[in-house]
């Protein structure tokens, strides 16, 4: 299935996950409100945030009524400022509060993923080297956060086990050597990149010896992966995993390291704080 097929299929998926977990059989609080009751909210950031998770929102609210309207005044990967209104909606009271939950909690870890990858992002600015996410994302939520990273400005590694090879420590003890590794995944799928982790400078000759599109330089230190830019002269992309934080991101992209990944993009950020008021009650 092609990338954009299987997001628009994995928001629709999302979707129904988010309202049958929290709607179920019916949302009881919600008719305490009158049915002819109409109303209008704003959905707001209590901090600086990047946005992401538009077409969620909009599937979630297509599922409950499609007559709810909703304004947005800014798009996936803008930056907003605290306090911010970004969304306006109108709508039947009780929809629009039996969907709050759902688009806030897919807006607030969306936009959370967003805004981390665009920090780390802001602070490669200059250097050339490119932030790639990892499969270390949230269950169920892998093309919504590898999306989101995207939104942030970084760009996607491998979206499952399916579309890239990485050869890693137990593959190649497995295959016999890092050459059997790649040989057999060359054979299995020609046009699909052959990367493979390394943990010494051994194994980044062996890796480069067996044609490797990419070699991953797992944990290596600062001078270390310097002296592996100079080994690898070229030959393959140049990946850094390990050890990466604000605080070590630009040290390792000074290094002349083609990619930096980090599964902090995804695994552990911080929900964005965000907040739904309605500002109109009206009875149709």
């Amino acid at each position: 299935m092609h990338y954009q097929d299987a997001l628009v299929e994995a928001i629709r998926e999302a979707a129904a996950h988010l309202l049958s977990e929290d709607v179920g059989p019916g949302d009881i609080t919600a008719q305490l409100i009158p049915e002819t009751q109409w109303a209008t909210a704003r959905v707001i950031t209590r901090e600086p945030a990047v946005l992401c998770g538009v077409a969620w929102v909009e599937e979630i609210f297509r599922r409950l009524d499609p007559s709810v309207r909703l304004r947005w005044s800014a798009a996936d990967g803008d930056r907003l400022e605290a306090d911010q209104c970004f969304l306006e909606l109108e709508g039947p009271a009780r929809i629009l509060l039996t969907g709050e939950r759902a688009i806030l909690n897919l807006l607030q870890t969306l936009s959370a993923t967003a805004t981390r990858t665009r920090h780390y992002v802001d602070l490669l600015e200059g250097t050339g080297v490119r932030l790639l996410d990892t499969r270390k994302t949230l269950p169920g939520l892998r093309l919504a956060q590898k999306y989101a990273v995207t939104c942030g400005g970084g760009h996607n590694h491998r979206i499952g086990l399916y579309d890239a090879f990485l050869i890693k420590e137990n593959h190649i003890a497995a295959c016999g050597s890092i050459a059997a590794a790649v040989k057999e995944a060359r054979s299995i799928a020609r046009d699909l990149p052959v990367e493979v982790e390394v943990e010494s400078f051994e194994e980044l000759d062996q890796a480069l010896a067996a044609g490797a599109d990419i070699v991953m330089l797992d944990n290596f230190s600062l001078d270390d992966m310097r002296e592996a830019v100079k080994r690898n002269a070229g030959q393959a992309t140049l990946e850094a995993s390990g050890n990466v934080d604000e605080t070590t991101l630009r040290q390792i992209a000074e290094t002349g390291v083609d990619c930096i990944s980090s599964g902090a993009l995804t695994k552990d950020v911080k929900a964005i704080d965000l907040s739904m008021r309605i500002t109109e009650l009206r009875n149709t």
